[in-house]
């Protein structure tokens, strides 16, 4: 048998998932705390320990790869030009490369920016600005403005290409990675390159930073960040590998306890005559993260996204139930629902989350009125097509019915003007798995493809996708 071993470095709790790469099917599951406070050693131990006991005495594990969410993910701030233009782009890099976004910065910075910055402690900064060969002043500035802070994290320089050797003489001092720009023309994104330099930090520094390296007899390299592990799992099974295809255009959508993630591998490109797309081109492989809908950190922030009434009527329990259950939530966020009450409001909680998640991550068409006449544009992506959703997490993979909050993201008829998918097949991770293959696609993308379309279940039936 020659088996594989994939860990998520979790913040919370390390997760392990043993894998016969022959069958392409997983062999065990454990976990154990992540200590990475103390001691990272301990929690890996801890979880090798109760995969042990599951599985029994383990094999030689021909990998063992690992991707990273401890303490708290990779905290990223990004500076641009311009806020609609190449800021945005550095966002949708920063995202894509897994990090948690923590603060975006557009046009010069300033004093009280450099100590906003300062004191969000970011782990790495991306500083972009300008297309190639255009303005050059406003990122030569900010570069000027680092270099003289307090901010001693490494820093990606992903600007205008003019600038780049003054700016890295400017932060000589700094720890800089100078890769392409991410708006090299105007309106043409160029994001991959930058994603690429994110990881190679986060590998080289940040699980060094973390103390992750402390348990590095257990596993080969870590080799992403888990967000982007996911991301990778969602392209891989998107579009499949040079030996199978995958099942095209698709979107993942994870409710977790901190933050609800989405994913879509999709063009997103206007599917009705007529329309006209607005602002910056969609990357097809994009993620969205929204920090305010977690179900555990954020819960009371949820119900009041959704409305307390909303929420009431979906659990069925009484307004000041739900009120005091939501603090309670935000006090212990390990909480897992113990009685029915707690059951009903995780659903609702969760539907809500990903109603109002997935809303955000799709685009939208409204009618503006121009000399010629009426208009119909385009602001983000158009999804509405999409043929698959896949839904992956604790909220979701452990939930008595998943089909009902994975519904939550289809088209609305009250709000005609959200390109939301329509009629796609509901599928769930329910070994939580997209993770895994994402990690183990780096290495035998075949292998993993197969795993992961072979435990998708759909979510009306627990089926199995791929017998």
């Amino acid at each position: 048998m020659t088996a594989a071993l994939l860990i998520d470095f979790g913040s919370t709790y390390t997760k392990l998932r043993a894998i016969d790469l022959d069958r392409r099917v997983v062999l065990g599951s454990g976990q154990g705390p992540s200590t990475v406070a103390s001691d990272i050693t301990i929690g890996m131990k801890a979880a090798l320990a109760d995969l042990e006991h599951r599985f029994g005495a383990l094999p030689r594990f021909k990998y063992r790869l690992a991707s990273s969410s401890a303490v708290g993910g990779l905290r990223m701030i990004t500076i641009g030009l311009v806020r609609e233009l190449t800021a945005e782009a550095a966002r949708q890099a920063a995202l894509g490369a897994g990090a948690r976004l923590v603060g975006s910065f557009a046009y010069r910075l300033t004093t009280a920016d450099l100590e906003k910055i300062t004191l969000l402690a970011p782990d790495i900064v991306l500083l972009a600005g300008g297309t190639d060969g255009g303005n050059s002043d406003v990122i030569l500035h900010n570069a000027r403005a680092l270099a003289a802070s307090r901010i001693g994290c490494p820093i990606v320089y992903a600007g205008n290409r003019a600038a780049a050797d003054e700016a890295a003489s400017l932060l000589a001092a700094a720890t800089l990675i100078v890769t392409e720009n991410v708006m090299p023309e105007f309106n043409v994104l160029d994001i991959e390159p930058a994603r690429a330099a994110i990881r190679r930090v986060f590998i080289d520094r940040i699980v060094h930073a973390k103390g992750i390296d402390r348990a590095s007899a257990e596993f080969d390299q870590v080799l992403m960040p888990t967000p982007a592990a996911v991301m990778e799992g969602a392209r891989l099974v998107a579009d499949g590998c040079a030996s199978a295809g995958g099942l095209g255009e698709l979107m993942v959508i994870d409710p977790g306890g901190a933050t609800t993630d989405v994913h879509s591998v999709a063009s997103g490109e206007p599917l009705t005559p007529g329309v006209i797309p607005r602002g910056l081109p969609e990357p097809r492989v994009k993620r969205s993260v929204e920090g305010d809908l977690g179900m555990r950190h954020n819960a009371a922030t949820v119900v009041e996204a959704a409305g307390l009434d909303t929420i009431a009527r979906d659990a069925g329990l009484p307004s000041q139930h739900i009120s005091a259950l939501a603090e309670r939530y935000a006090r212990e966020v390990e909480h897992l629902p113990g009685n029915a009450d707690e059951l009903v409001l995780d659903r609702a909680l969760a539907r809500a989350a990903v109603r109002i998640a997935v809303a955000r991550h799709c685009g939208s068409v409204e009618t503006v009125y121009t000399v010629n006449g009426p208009a119909a544009v385009q602001q983000g992506k158009d999804l509405s097509a999409l043929k698959t959703v896949i839904g992956t997490g604790g909220a979701l993979a452990h939930g008595p019915d998943p089909r009902a909050v994975l519904r939550m993201a289809l088209a609305d008829p009250t709000a005609p003007q959200s390109l939301r998918p329509r009629a796609p097949r509901l599928l769930v991770d329910r070994d939580y798995l997209l993770y895994a293959c994402g990690l183990l696609g780096a290495v035998e993308p075949e292998a993993a493809l197969e795993l992961a379309l072979k435990h998708l279940k759909e979510a009306s039936n627990e089926r199995t996708l791929v017998a």
